[in-house]
């Protein structure tokens, strides 16, 4: 599935991943390939983006937000304060505060 995560400045990333865990209103939730559509809104918390592989961990200054977990580099994660996430055709779009 394809992930973008995009903040009023820029976008944060970019790429192809294996799942996403976003803090939800109601709580963590998890999303796969092929997950069912969804629109929701975030509150403030932890993204977890799980990649394919560690070549997405070459981060500029710009991103420095976007930081890998020390026991798996194939965890980044995001601290967001808010934000909406919308899933359809395995497309994932997060608009993060």
């Amino acid at each position: 599935m394809y992930l973008e995560v995009v903040s009023p400045e820029d976008t944060l990333f970019s790429s192809e991943i294996d799942s996403v865990v976003v803090p939800g209103v109601n709580g963590d939730f998890q999303m796969l390939n092929n997950h069912a559509p969804i629109v929701s809104l975030l509150k403030k918390g932890t993204i977890q983006i799980h990649t394919h592989s560690q070549s997405h961990l070459v981060l500029d200054d710009l991103h420095a937000s976007i930081v890998p977990q020390k026991a798996d580099n194939k965890v980044l994660t995001v601290e967001i304060t808010s934000g909406t996430i919308e899933m359809k055709d395995n497309k994932v779009i997060i608009l993060a505060d």
